[in-house]
């Protein structure tokens, strides 16, 4: 369509591809508290866990290892090794440490302090326990305290808090789904209410509809806003139908006294051109107030269009126009071609591409080829740039060599609002060796 930007139309869509629902977004956030609070507690349960029973396990472990070694001085004849509540205590003296290195090497080179320990046994089954280390000059005590059976509870226990995390996200999706269907109701059925409205000069209020609260103040801003866009579009149908009326009836003035002064046969050669072109003129007035009518309600005329006559009629008025330029304008193309519309609106649109063509072209010429679904019209004018072929159809844009034209740049807007209302599409861009190709194409034509 006519005056679309690309640049705008790709960031709206990426937009609306990363938009989310709103409802979407209550249950998301639900989602997400409920498993981060669910992981975050059992983080916390895991690391308060580990923390305590090591703290606990350790404290034991160095009372257990100083009683060991208080008993080993008290009576230096009993057994070296020997459990010590639950646990497994040894020392070993000077004469064995070469024997500790081949036994347990990895025990040897043990500071003083607790080791955690873990590895495959023979059997190749896992172990893991805690070692206390005390060396002394004379005596080298180990306290070793299984933690095989810990770690596996401690496995049993994540998976525990694994589940516990799931299930929880799960009862936040499901509360969250419900919440959110309650919060979203009111929303939905104000949505409902306007979309149900198709139109009309007295639109029905949606605050009594609902309470008194986010939604209900949200309805009464709706009314609000819309009773002030129905005073607007009312006052807006005012003026259009003053404006129509009082310029038409000038018109209509101008156009029995031309009619009348050439019906006349003693006007003479020179006042029957330029009464011609009042009337030329006059027509295009007209035919620009029908035009910009239907544009102001949104609305499409109907009617059988000849593209041809239209044309013609266009050609023939520039001629008259064109002063001493070396211009020759042309018809070619198809003759049985007619469209869907008011010639009204036909005579503005093609009439402001011809009269750009004719305008910006110095010498040369300017055809108007029918084709079989549009009409293109051709100049030997100056050119165009890629930037003023991407920017003609924005209201107020006059291109590179508009220089002291006259014109505010609205023509080929008023062009593009037409083809966005009946369908057609335009386009403008650079000739093949010069000047400009203008596109008017029809979405059906009328048989």
């Amino acid at each position: 369509m006519a005056g679309a930007d690309p640049s705008r139309t790709k960031s709206a869509r990426r937009n609306r591809r990363f938009r989310r629902r709103l409802r979407t977004r209550i249950i998301l956030s639900f989602v997400l508290l409920g498993t981060g609070l669910t992981a975050l507690f059992g983080y916390m349960t895991d690391y308060t866990r580990r923390h305590v029973e090591n703290q606990l396990v350790e404290d034991m472990m160095n009372r257990n290892i100083d009683e060991y070694a208080r008993r080993v001085y008290l009576d230096p004849t009993g057994s070296p090794d020997m459990p010590v509540q639950q646990m497994f205590a040894r020392v070993v003296r000077p004469d064995k440490f070469a024997e500790l290195r081949l036994e347990q090497p990895d025990w040897y080179d043990l500071p003083n302090g607790i080791h955690n320990i873990s590895g495959i046994d023979e059997a190749g089954r896992a172990f893991a326990y805690k070692l206390a280390v005390r060396k002394t000059s004379d005596e080298w005590f180990f306290l070793a305290y299984d933690t095989t059976e810990t770690i596996r509870s401690e496995t049993q226990l994540k998976r525990a808090l694994y589940v516990a995390v799931l299930l929880f996200s799960g009862l936040s999706l499901i509360i969250g789904w419900w919440s959110a269907s309650r919060v979203m109701r009111p929303v939905s059925e104000l949505v409902q209410r306007l979309r149900a409205y198709h139109g009309g000069s007295d639109p029905q209020p949606l605050a009594p509809h609902f309470p008194d609260d986010e939604v209900g103040q949200l309805a009464e801003t709706l009314d609000d806003y819309a009773g002030r866009l129905t005073r607007v579009v009312q006052r807006d149908r005012e003026f259009n139908a003053d404006v129509s009326h009082e310029l038409r009836t000038p018109l209509a003035v101008i156009k029995g006294a031309v009619e009348l002064l050439l019906s006349k046969p003693e006007v003479d050669d020179r006042t029957r051109v330029r009464l011609q072109r009042i009337q030329r003129a006059e027509q295009q007035c007209s035919d620009l107030i029908g035009a910009l009518l239907l544009l102001s309600r949104n609305e499409r005329g109907h009617g059988v269009s000849d593209v041809v006559k239209v044309a013609e009629s266009l050609l023939e008025s520039h001629r008259a126009q064109l002063g001493g330029r070396q211009i020759e304008l042309r018809l070619e193309g198809r003759r049985d071609f007619v469209v869907d519309a008011p010639e009204s609106v036909l005579s503005v649109a093609l009439g402001n591409l011809i009269g750009n063509a004719v305008k910006y072209t110095q010498q040369g010429e300017v055809v108007v080829r029918l084709a079989e679904d549009g009409i293109e019209v051709i100049d030997t004018g100056p050119g165009l740039s890629q930037e003023d072929a991407s920017q003609l159809f924005k209201r107020g844009y006059r291109g590179t060599h508009a220089g002291h034209s006259q014109g505010a740049g609205i023509g080929l807007s008023i062009v593009g609002r037409l083809c966005n209302l009946y369908g057609w599409t335009v386009d403008v861009h650079p000739g093949p060796v010069c000047g400009v190709v203008a596109t008017l194409r029809f979405s059906q034509t009328a048989e």
